[in-house]
């Protein structure tokens, strides 16, 4: 891939990164287990907030790391192409899969909805409503980075095998 589109891949990841980071932190700031499971005190409500609480955590924080090693690449006088295409494909294996594949499951992407304008993200318990906010405000972020990031998800391994197998 050439270094320029390197470049802006990297600026726009960054940029949409920055925002998912954005609605997470606030969210995992505000809100305890306590709040979330509020009036519903059973044991299912607890599984499923103490499930998504981890999963945003994880997210908010490969978020993080990403937008920093994304942020180092930018500021370099010369841009490190081979570091760039690393950095991308850690941005897509570790933020975008930490979304669409939580390790709890506590929702999941039903992808018979993604054409339809309907959300695309189905929950295991229904969540309270800024929990279910926060999760569909930053899918469309994952959902485009995503495409943005198709590469990486095959293609640039793929490149790094064949280079080393010569």
């Amino acid at each position: 891939m050439p270094s320029t589109n390197v470049k802006a891949l990297a600026e726009s990841t960054r940029e949409k990164l920055k925002g998912a980071v954005a609605q997470l932190e606030p969210f995992l700031n505000d809100h305890s287990l306590t709040q979330l499971t509020g009036e519903e005190s059973g044991e299912d409500a607890t599984i499923f907030y103490k499930g998504l609480l981890s999963d945003l955590r994880h997210l908010l924080v490969y978020s993080e790391v990403s937008v920093e090693k994304l942020g180092v690449l930018l500021r370099r006088p010369n841009l490190d192409h081979e570091f760039g295409e690393r950095a991308l494909y850690e941005a897509y294996h570790h933020c975008v899969n930490a979304f669409f594949y939580p390790k709890n499951e506590c929702y999941s992407e039903d992808g018979r909805y993604a054409y339809t304008g309907q959300d695309a993200i189905r929950f295991r318990f229904k969540p309270v409503r800024e929990a279910r906010n926060v999760v569909l405000g930053v899918s469309k972020v994952f959902e485009e980075l995503r495409d943005d990031l198709a590469y990486y998800e095959s293609d640039y391994m793929t490149q790094r095998r064949m280079q080393g197998s010569k």
